[in-house]
Parts: structure tokens; C-alpha cells; sequence
């Protein structure tokens, strides 16, 4: 893509109205825009680096044989009533329709998913079964702050795993651990799987704790064994002995970025989700949910990546693979032209523009890598890797390679 034909553009300075580095770097390169507290506009570039988280994510789901569907946001008031959380839940956003119907924003699916798989689920022939979206959320917070961190409007994946015993439904959640810890490290970041409460739903649950110190979270962390507890219901403390290896546990602060919670039959019993067994015996179907924030996890990964500069993406989720930056008696012209069709993304700067701006810039929007073509660097260009400070000449068949 031509960077001139972006109808974005860079802002020298950072936005009065934001707090978190994350969200003033985000807004000022021109990734998202903010309409309110808690509530973005994803752009040009913010929705590419979105769309490659969710690849990774489809990826993943897919190997656990997750089927996609899209649920609706608008959810009857009944549904909700059904299960008591009408109200329970205190961030939940609530509206009338025609004729004085209610409806709440959907913070969370259980009440659309559960009475959706009654319909096909009978017998334990149409078990186990794996449903998952990727859908907009909504949570009226009282304190939306941190930029993408805490928002009023958001986007998750969800998964919902649905069993005939506990016994199927512990497998395949010890199986999500290691699928979680997998995807994560395909986007270049490694949160600390964290016990938590299970609320009301089970004893325990695991959380995935990006470690920053702007994470609303504490949890206790052991760096020997990568052991940890949410503060919140632990039976630890900071110096004590970690439960699993002995080493020091130490306070941190954490970004949670994805949880997994064994829901068991909390609710499949009020929406009477039964399957028959072999002796057509009626049972509760046992039930798992598995989360990730995808947009929460673009503005993590931009807080714990970044640098003074400005964002530093992994190559997996960055809006584009390479940047070049045209500078004065320099074509990139063909250049451009040849990496795209080795299928290399390219972010194009041919603007009119100071050198020292577009360095400025690259840095800030912060893309793997960044290629320099000017009257100085003849038939070659100038290599250099966001983040690193040295660059190198090379011809551009061996930047191929490279990349």
C-alpha cells in the first residue's frame, strides 16, 4: 500500500485526553481513534493488525475442532432472567425496543450459546461438540480507561466446549492450556498462565497475565517455575515460598489477556440442556468456555512491545511486513512492486516528505522492518529492523531471503 494514498496520517502529539503509552501511541500513529471513553475506531492499520491476530486465532480453534458461528449482539431479556444475571451483572448495558421489549448489549454469550445448542444436542452421540465466534462485547465499566485495555465496547473470541461428563470436559481444558500458551507465542508475546477463582462456576480457573506495570491486575509470580496466583483469592504472598517449586514469589502487575473456565453445568441447568447416555438415561451436559480479547491483546502487545520511539510489532501481527521509505533521488518503485509479488506485505512511504520525518514516522508505526531507498544506496538498500539499531546494505533478492 501507497502510504500517501492512507487517508490517515501521523500526529506529532500525543492525545491530552489518554493515559496508558499504549493508546497514545496507537492513536498517534493512526491505528485506531477514539469516540468516547472505552469505545475505538479501528483504521486502516489497526484492523490489519486485528485481522492477523484473528488468523492466528481461526488457526488455533480450527486444530481444537472449534466451529465458527456469529451470535447476535441484541439478547432478549428473558434469556437473561433465566439465569439470574439480569440483575447480577452490573455492567450489563440495557435497552427497550418497539413495544417496551428488553434487551441487553451482549458482555458475554452463555445466554445465547446454551439454549442454541439444546436444538441439537439430544443424545451423547452429538458429544462432545466445539463452538466458538469472534463478536463484539459490551460491558458498561465504570472506569474505562487504558486505551484498548478496558474498554465499554470491544472484541473477544469466545469458545464454548460442551460435554457428556467432568472427566471430557477436564481433558479438553488442560488440552486449551497448551493451545492458549501456543498462539500467544505465535504472536510474540509468552503471558504467565495464572490460577484464579472459579467464581460460581468452579473452584479454580486459569488466567493468561501479560506481565507490564500498567496492568490493572496483581498477581504473584514465581520466575523460577513461571507459577502464579491472581491476588485477588490467593492463600499466598508476596516473599513466601511458591507452591510448586519453593523458589520466591514476587508482586507483579498483569494485563490479562485471555481466561478458561470450566463452566460444568451452571448453564446447562437452567436452559435444561440434556443429552441421553447409552441407557437413555437423561443427563446436564457439562460445559467449558475459553477466552481471548482481541483487541485488548492489540493494545497489550503494543504496551509491552513498544520502545520511546514508538510500537515495535512481531512480523506475525504487524500491519505490513516491510516499510520502505523513499528518500530524495531514490526510486522504490520497482522495488515495491517486486516484494509484492513474493507475497511480502509492503507499506509504501512515497510522500514528499523530510527524511527525518518518515524515520520518525516508521518508527512509530513500527513495522518489522525497515528498507531505505535513496541516491546513496545505489542498486541496493538500506536494511534495518525495528528495535535494532544498526542497518546494513544488501541487494533486494537477499532482503527476500531474509524476510
Amino acid at each position: 500500500m501507497r502510504q500517501s494514498e492512507l487517508f490517515t496520517r501521523v500526529e506529532r502529539i500525543s492525545p491530552k485526553d489518554e493515559e496508558a503509552r499504549s493508546a497514545k501511541f496507537l492513536v498517534r500513529a493512526g491505528f485506531i481513534n477514539k469516540e468516547a471513553a472505552g469505545v475505538y475506531s479501528f483504521l486502516p492499520l489497526g484492523l490489519r493488525v486485528i485481522r492477523k491476530i484473528e488468523g492466528i486465532v481461526r488457526e488455533a480453534m480450527s486444530q481444537v475442532r472449534g466451529q465458527e458461528v456469529l451470535l447476535p449482539v441484541l439478547h432478549p431479556r428473558d434469556k437473561w432472567e433465566k439465569t439470574g444475571r439480569w440483575q447480577s451483572m452490573d455492567v450489563l448495558f440495557k435497552l427497550k425496543g418497539r413495544e417496551e421489549r428488553e434487551f441487553a448489549l451482549g458482555p458475554t454469550h452463555e445466554e445465547i450459546i446454551f439454549p442454541l445448542l439444546k436444538r441439537f444436542v439430544s443424545s451423547y452421540k452429538d458429544l462432545p461438540t466445539y463452538v466458538y465466534q469472534i463478536q463484539d462485547k459490551f460491558r458498561d465499566e465504570p472506569r474505562a480507561k487504558s486505551g484498548l485495555l478496558r474498554g465499554r465496547e470491544f472484541l473477544m473470541k469466545d469458545l464454548y466446549s460442551f460435554h457428556a461428563d467432568e472427566a471430557d470436559l477436564g481433558q479438553y481444558y488442560d488440552k486449551m492450556i497448551g493451545v492458549y500458551q501456543n498462539l500467544f507465542k505465535a504472536m510474540g508475546i509468552q503471558p504467565v498462565l495464572t490460577e484464579a477463582s472459579g467464581g460460581t462456576f468452579s473452584k479454580r480457573s486459569h488466567e493468561f497475565q501479560l506481565l507490564s506495570e500498567v496492568g490493572e491486575d496483581t498477581i504473584y509470580y514465581c520466575e523460577k517455575c513461571d507459577w502464579a496466583e491472581n491476588k485477588e483469592m490467593a492463600e499466598v504472598k508476596t516473599g513466601t515460598k511458591c507452591l510448586k517449586c519453593g523458589g520466591k514469589l514476587e508482586e507483579k502487575k498483569a494485563i490479562e489477556v485471555g481466561n478458561i473456565f470450566k463452566l460444568n453445568t451452571r448453564f446447562s441447568e437452567p436452559f435444561e440442556v440434556m443429552y441421553k447416555d447409552e441407557k437413555g438415561k437423561e443427563n446436564l451436559v457439562y460445559a467449558g468456555c475459553y477466552g481471548i480479547g482481541i483487541s485488548r491483546l492489540m493494545g497489550a502487545m503494543a504496551e509491552v512491545l513498544s520502545d520511546e520511539q514508538g510500537l515495535v510489532w512481531p512480523e506475525t501481527v504487524s500491519p505490513f511486513g516491510a516499510h520502505i521509505l523513499e528518500l530524495t533521488g531514490g526510486s522504490a518503485t520497482k522495488i515495491y512492486s517486486d516484494l509484492q509479488k513474493k507475497g511480502i506485505e509492503v507499506l509504501y512511504d512515497d510522500r514528499k516528505i523530510s527524511a527525518g520525518e518518515k524515520f520518525a514516522e516508521a518508527d512509530l508505526i513500527g513495522i518489522p522492518w525497515r528498507l531505505v531507498v535513496s541516491a546513496k544506496t545505489g542498486d541496493k538498500i538500506e536494511v534495518k529492523r525495528r528495535g535494532e539499531k544498526e542497518s546494513k546494505l544488501v541487494k533486494i533478492s537477499e532482503f527476500i531471503k531474509m524476510i
